[in-house]
């Protein structure tokens, strides 16, 4: 069965010129996802939906997974003489282990087996760096781990699209900006680009010499160059979202940047595929059709569009979010294939026991901002770090955007290597500094850089803080009530304070981190959570009173 609402299909219905009155209209389905994430399996809990019995409850339904997602998408492109299988980015990055341990290269065989062609470059292609993303495109080994999987990796039969992303010593983009395919006759222009947000939430090192324009103004310049070529048909893929109240296939009161990005592009924009925000919608924006499958394939969007074959517009379009459905869709045979190939090689170090707990270590955080698992992750790096060979950290802080799900336990409260990968799967060195305390403080402050999105740094045990919610910008952190084991930090002294490399250099706009001085670099982010646990378990949840609000 299927999952749909009463609301399944939205339709923009556009007046057709006299003149293609007696012409039959060309009919193309695209299939869309978004932030794919390397959930090569089913990702835990599926997706959250309303009860197709009751509206007012909520249900979870198991989705998702390449297996199911391939065979879905096959069965979505039958009966249909014209189809494209498109993505709107974060197809790799921030995966669970299997992917992650060969650097994604199973989810880009897995996407471009089930017949990809087009997808725009996400902020987490950019995980590892320009060079690596451009890897993922052409093939090849890793530079440093080399050819660890189970066949040679040719890169992605797909074509990654990068309108906005500019090198800034040619002033061309990283990637090719758009793609025409055509269809009976009509050319259609897919143009794909990442959020212009995208140099402050990835490593700084990684995107040296590049630029990400504003998305709007990229497009609408692209327009005329596009029409020149003789394409009147435009599908964006765009790598930011919004944030809707309803179900996943409604669109009531959405929020968010991509509602003021459409209202800007030009009219010839039709359709636009988003993502980022990791929410499910089908929207009308401006009289344009807008779409967002969810997170982690758990939907694959069918969108119908018609072609004028006069004016080779797109003079209709519609569009359902189909759920990834594992208990009606058969395993691929292809993907399960792929899957076992690179599990063989891959399980002897998922399996690997890391101890237990004594329930889910939550990163879902409180009003302040803490959460349990991030007390956990920053305790493990100040553990990994204390000691004066390893850095004599006193302080340790993690980001929140680099734990990416919680820890659930299995029979018995058992945890494995797998398991704390896959909440931190960035595979990030600790770097150990010295920051005076009016630096801490000035860190801490950059929490609130975007007031639409804060980002609370996790701290560990021994050090606590209070921040003033009705205060101003950079007066948030109450000086007096920053304690270091029970004692107030000084501003002038200097604190050996312990960070992953991606906040060292700056990442999610911590630019004070990179006045440190006397940096030590050690292990990896999640082999320190995985010696803290084997080391400590079982552990459970702390009081979370390390960070502390007011007002």
């Amino acid at each position: 069965m299927r999952y749909r609402s009463i609301l399944a299909a939205l339709t923009l219905a556009f007046a057709l010129p006299a003149s293609a009155q007696t012409a039959a209209p060309v009919e193309l389905r695209v299939l869309a996802i978004n932030d794919f994430h390397g959930n090569l399996r089913p990702p835990p809990g599926g997706i959250r939906i309303a009860d197709p019995e009751d509206g007012a409850r909520k249900v979870m339904v198991a989705a998702g997974g390449a297996e199911y997602m391939a065979t879905l998408v096959k069965q979505l492109r039958e009966g249909h003489k014209n189809t494209i299988f498109v993505a709107a980015g974060d197809l790799i990055g921030a995966s669970p282990f299997l992917s992650a341990m060969f650097h994604d290269e199973p989810s880009v065989e897995a996407l471009s087996l089930m017949g990809l062609a087009i997808s725009s470059v996400g902020n987490h292609e950019f995980d590892e760096g320009k060079t690596e993303l451009l890897r993922m495109q052409n093939g090849g080994c890793h530079p440093v781990d080399g050819c660890q999987g189970p066949h040679p990796f040719t890169g992605a039969k797909f074509r990654y699209l990068a309108a906005s992303t500019i090198e800034t010593a040619t002033g061309n983009s990283v990637l090719p900006p758009y793609d025409i395919r055509e269809f009976d006759g009509i050319p259609i222009a897919f143009i794909g680009l990442t959020l212009k947000e995208t140099a402050g939430i990835v490593s700084p090192s990684g995107i040296a010499g590049l630029e990400f324009r504003d998305e709007a103004a990229t497009v609408n310049a692209l327009v005329p160059q596009l029409r020149a070529r003789g394409v009147e048909a435009i599908v964006v893929l765009i790598h930011q979202g919004g944030e809707p109240a309803g179900d996943y296939n409604e669109c009531p009161a959405i929020t968010g940047p991509i509602v003021d990005i459409v209202k800007k592009f030009d009219r010839a924009v039709d359709v636009v595929v988003s993502g980022h925000t990791h929410r499910a919608y089908v929207c009308d924006i401006d009289g344009r059709l807008v779409t967002s499958g969810d997170k982690y394939g758990t939907l694959v969007t069918a969108i119908d569009l018609k072609l004028d074959p006069v004016t080779r517009d797109i003079v209709n379009a519609k569009a359902e979010n189909v759920i990834v459905a594992n208990a009606s869709l058969a395993k691929d045979t292809e993907q399960t294939a792929l899957i076992e190939a690179y599990d063989r090689l891959s399980a002897p170090i998922a399996n690997r026991p890391a101890g237990s707990v004594t329930q889910t270590l939550s990163r879902v955080p409180n009003e302040a901002g803490e959460s349990a698992l991030g007390n956990v992750i920053a305790d493990a790096q100040l553990a990994a770090t204390r000691d004066a060979k390893d850095g004599s950290a006193v302080i340790a802080l993690t980001n929140p955007g680099g734990i990416r799900t919680d820890i659930v336990p299995k029979e018995n409260g058992a945890i494995s290597f797998g398991d704390v990968f896959a909440s931190q799967p960035f595979r990030n060195r600790l770097v150990t500094m010295t920051l005076t305390g009016n630096q801490l403080k000035d860190m801490l402050e950059q929490q609130w850089l975007d007031p639409k999105r804060p980002r609370i740094l996790q701290v560990s045990n021994g050090f606590s803080y209070s921040w003033d919610a009705s205060k101003s910008f950079g007066e948030r952190v109450i000086a007096d009530k920053m304690m270091l084991n029970g004692k107030p930090i000084e501003q002038a002294s200097g604190y050996r304070v312990t960070l992953n490399d991606y906040l060292a250099v700056g990442g999610d706009g911590f630019t004070v981190a990179k006045q440190g001085t006397a940096p030590q670099y050690g292990g990896y982010d999640a082999d320190a959570l995985f010696a803290f646990f084997r080391a400590h378990g079982p552990i459970g949840p702390l009081p979370l009173s390390r960070i502390l609000r007011v007002n």
